[in-house]
């Protein structure tokens, strides 16, 4: 029998239904999780996969063959051939590893109280703290729970083999990152403006990367990011495999030529942020995909890449004594008509077409919002006792701000009237999950299909719905990070689809958190000195404010040491890189 248990703070988590690890699944020979095998031609066999040489050891003592049973779970080839043979030959018969991967901390391994030990039979309780779960498609989710289940073991043959174990699978987080690789599938935001991207698992043992990736990239998105995103491919079409270096698909002749080039873009950008070498060959229902693209390169769909260049001049500004500045190479301007010079700016946000949404100090101890452009007229919008900090979608013409903590507003510039129109985004799945208390920071992703928010200094990740009625909703909000323990005092979006974070905590100041959630880690700390009070990041640096000034750290930097931002010595101010 296993169970899973809720931790402390459950009411402020969103909840599964269901987390049990006899719901556990992955079939067949599949090296991912999925409920059933994928509906396309596939070129190669399955069983071509590694098998990697696991099993128990001769003579092994019962409780370091449980351990390594855990280990060797992490393995899926062959129908899990490998953690198979850790069990009799009933129970192996007899094991469904189904449902979503129950992924753990770490697992403990502990005799029940009062079990009397036997010679040719065993019981063991194991535990864990769940930290996620693999999904269906190597989609990971983050989770917060309990595990426990009892396993009994017996003699077979004069070894011990496990005979009873819940229906599932479960593996530590060590073996995850082992045994897996994560992989971004790229999919069109609902605007069709950008690529979005959806992380995915992938088990490391098979030599058939490419197939992989375009079988999944046929199923669709996710089910988290489903309501932000969409493929391109038609209903109906499918990969039907590689044949003399040719990647074949079919169903796709009544797509439009808009729509070809979207799931070109789609499918040039997953392989290629997979490391599979371009030019790609591409045929569909026997024809190019477009005229004149019998191969495909990134360079084909350059407006359409999914991640900024290393190499991407992003222009950097400053907020210093409520004054925004434009940061040069050795010197800083103020920005023009009165966004420079007012000194009431509290915050603000930059879109890289010149964009900027303020918010000022209002009378009464209130503040309110202002957009337009850098040089032009400023619409004024809302006036409230708190505004968060705005944040701009990919767009630029709009821009999200939290109002008083809990109402999350949209505030667009109107292009004929020039007046700021107001739309109250649906927050109301952070009070299903139950998510109270302040929203104090919100940052839209780059494609504005996503959404960070801190909560009582804890971290939240959404997926933007918009919805044909033009309604925009949050839906879908995961805690990530827990391990930061609500020492987060702002985060931002970076090129490469992770979060920044900075805390109060002087150990480990700022962290990089992964998009889906699977990890987080602490970055040099090198002369930061917490609390790190704002941070935003280019392609090609980060930019954090702590107690003392604005510095930055290159990405390609050898040292662990932060620098002065050039032109801003000796000034303490907020940074602000223009997305």
């Amino acid at each position: 029998m296993a169970h899973m248990k809720r931790t402390a703070r459950e009411h402020a988590r969103p909840a599964m239904a269901c987390i049990a690890a006899s719901c556990l699944v992955i079939t067949g020979c599949s090296t991912l999780p999925r409920d059933a095998s994928p509906q396309v031609i596939r070129t190669f066999d399955p069983s071509r996969e590694d098998q990697p040489a696991v099993g128990p050891q001769p003579g092994q003592e019962p409780d370091l063959l449980l351990r390594d049973f855990f280990s060797a779970s992490a393995v899926p080839a062959g129908d899990y051939q490998a953690p198979r043979q850790f069990l009799t030959q009933k129970a192996a018969s007899q094991w469904t590893p189904q449902g979503p991967i129950i992924v753990v901390d770490s697992i403990d391994i502990t005799t029940p109280p009062g079990e009397r030990v036997q010679t040719d039979e065993r019981s063991y309780q194991v535990r864990g703290s769940v930290i996620g779960t693999l999904q269906t498609g190597g989609s990971y989710v983050p989770e917060r729970a309990s595990y426990e289940s009892t396993i009994e073991m017996q003699r077979e043959n004069g070894e011990w083999r496990i005979s009873d174990l819940p229906a599932g699978v479960v593996i530590e987080r060590n073996e995850l990152r082992n045994q897996y690789q994560p992989n971004s599938l790229y999919f069109m935001d609902k605007t069709g403006q950008a690529l979005v991207s959806d992380r995915r698992w992938i088990y490391g043992g098979q030599d058939q990367l490419d197939t992989e990736l375009i079988t999944l990239l046929m199923q669709g998105p996710s089910e988290d990011l489903k309501p932000a995103a969409s493929t391109a491919a038609s209903e109906g079409a499918a990969f039907a495999g590689i044949e003399d270096g040719t990647y074949q698909f079919t169903g796709m002749s009544k797509m439009s030529e808009k729509d070809r080039l979207h799931f070109g873009a789609q499918l040039t950008w997953t392989l290629a942020s997979a490391g599979i070498p371009a030019p790609y060959r591409v045929s569909v229902d026997g024809a190019p995909l477009a005229e004149g693209l019998e191969e495909l390169q990134p360079d084909d769909f350059a407006d359409l890449n999914p991640r900024e260049p290393n190499d991407t001049i992003q222009p950097l500004f400053a907020l210093h004594e409520g004054n925004l500045l434009k940061v040069g190479s050795d010197k800083a301007e103020p920005l023009p008509d009165g966004l420079g010079t007012g000194g009431d700016i509290q915050s603000a946000d930059i879109s890289s077409d010149g964009n900027v949404a303020a918010v000022r100090r209002a009378p009464k101890d209130k503040y309110q919002l202002s957009i337009g452009e850098i040089g032009g007229e400023q619409a004024k919008a809302m006036t409230a006792e708190t505004i968060s900090r705005p944040s701009f979608e990919l767009s630029g013409q709009a821009a999200w701000v939290v109002v008083d903590g809990e109402k999350v507003v949209r505030v667009v510039r109107s292009s004929t009237t020039g007046e700021a129109a107001e739309t109250r985004v649906d927050t109301s799945a952070l009070d299903e999950a139950g998510i109270d208390g302040d929203i104090s920071v919100l940052r839209l992703s780059p494609t504005s299909s996503r959404v960070a928010m801190l909560v009582d200094g804890n971290i939240y990740i959404g997926v933007v719905e918009r919805r044909s009625s033009g309604e925009l909703r949050i839906v879908n909000v995961r805690e990530v990070a827990p391990e930061i323990g609500g020492a987060a005092l702002t985060l931002d979006w970076q090129a490469d689809g992770s979060l920044a974070i900075g805390t109060n905590t002087s150990e480990t100041p700022v962290w990089r958190v992964e998009e889906d959630g699977s990890s987080a880690s602490a970055l040099a700390s090198g002369n930061i000195t917490a609390p790190v009070v704002t941070l935003a990041a280019s392609a090609s640096a980060l930019y954090v404010t702590d107690q003392h000034a604005m510095l930055q750290l290159h990405k390609d930097a050898d040292s662990s040491f932060w620098r002065e931002v050039p032109g801003m010595q000796g000034v303490r101010s907020a940074p602000i890189v223009a997305h």
